[in-house]
């Protein structure tokens, strides 16, 4: 209290001039039209200004929820389109038939929280686990297409391996050809990978996209993966090797969607068991 009022006491003319001041621009602004006017125009533009830089700030802070939103949007219509075209495609084959079911997916938004880029086993960490439905074996997109597969799962955290792993191994095909390879990477650049094991005789052209073929149970028929840059022989020369440029960019990947299939789950230990039991045998 003591300091308070030594404070007070030495810079009681400050002060005081201050009180003087304001009390004169209130004066002169209450008592005179122009100045008036001024004062109301600057404090109008100072008012202005502020709420246009809450407004750039509110914006900005609800960027993740629009970006999070528009993944979402854009993995559902990328499966609904594979779906659409899975039942053409179908349909084409057989016109009396209509029994297509595709499988029960759902989608569980994550984002990543750790990723590796430059080993020969790279990774992604999502911040999803059990407790959000996750499983092993469960497909990983991106807006962009395919980014992996889940590998470890913990109460509220993943592992999945990526596209960018010596050890991943993806069934795929150019989107349009009945023949198929598996994509694999082959270390190096982040976003290049290869699709080996293609027939020679494949009708296959650069620029065209490369996606899921549907025989895998993890991946459903026709999610993107990349583009074609080239067309070359593989090492035995038995085969071709395509280079693919991949869709989905590791280096700045955030946001992604797991694609929970229970019943593709089911069904795989209903076979476990039967394997179990030798019913086979």
């Amino acid at each position: 209290m003591r300091n308070l009022f030594d404070f007070l006491v030495k810079y009681s003319y400050w002060l005081l001039f201050l009180v003087l001041e304001g009390i004169s621009l209130a004066m002169l602004v209450s008592h005179n039209s122009y100045h008036g006017s001024v004062f109301l125009s600057s404090a109008n533009r100072v008012t202005g200004k502020v709420y246009e830089w809450e407004s750039e700030l509110t914006s900005y802070l609800s960027l993740k929820e629009v970006n999070r939103q528009l993944v979402d949007d854009n993995v559902a219509m990328r499966l609904r389109l594979a779906s659409l075209e899975k039942e053409l495609e179908d349909l084409k084959k057989d016109s009396m038939s209509l029994d297509f079911v595709a499988p029960e997916y759902h989608l569980v938004h994550a984002q990543v929280v750790k990723a590796t880029l430059h080993r020969n086993n790279n990774y992604l960490t999502i911040d999803k686990g059990v407790h959000d439905g996750i499983r092993p074996e469960m497909a990983v997109i991106s807006s962009g297409g395919v980014a992996g597969i889940v590998y470890l799962t913990s109460e509220h955290y993943s592992i999945v391996i990526p596209l960018l792993n010596i050890r991943s191994s993806i069934s795929c095909k150019a989107r349009n050809s009945k023949y198929f390879g598996t994509l694999q990477w082959q270390r190096g650049a982040v976003n290049i990978a290869y699709v080996i094991d293609v027939p020679r005789h494949a009708n296959v052209h650069k620029g065209e996209i490369v996606e899921t073929n549907g025989y895998s149970e993890v991946f459903p028929a026709g999610i993107p993966i990349g583009r074609i840059l080239d067309i070359g022989d593989s090492p035995d020369g038995l085969s071709f090797m395509l280079k693919v440029q991949l869709f989905t960019d590791f280096s700045t990947l955030r946001d992604v969607c797991v694609l929970t299939n229970y019943s593709r789950m089911e069904k795989k230990l209903l076979e476990q068991k039967a394997d179990s039991l030798g019913i086979d045998r």
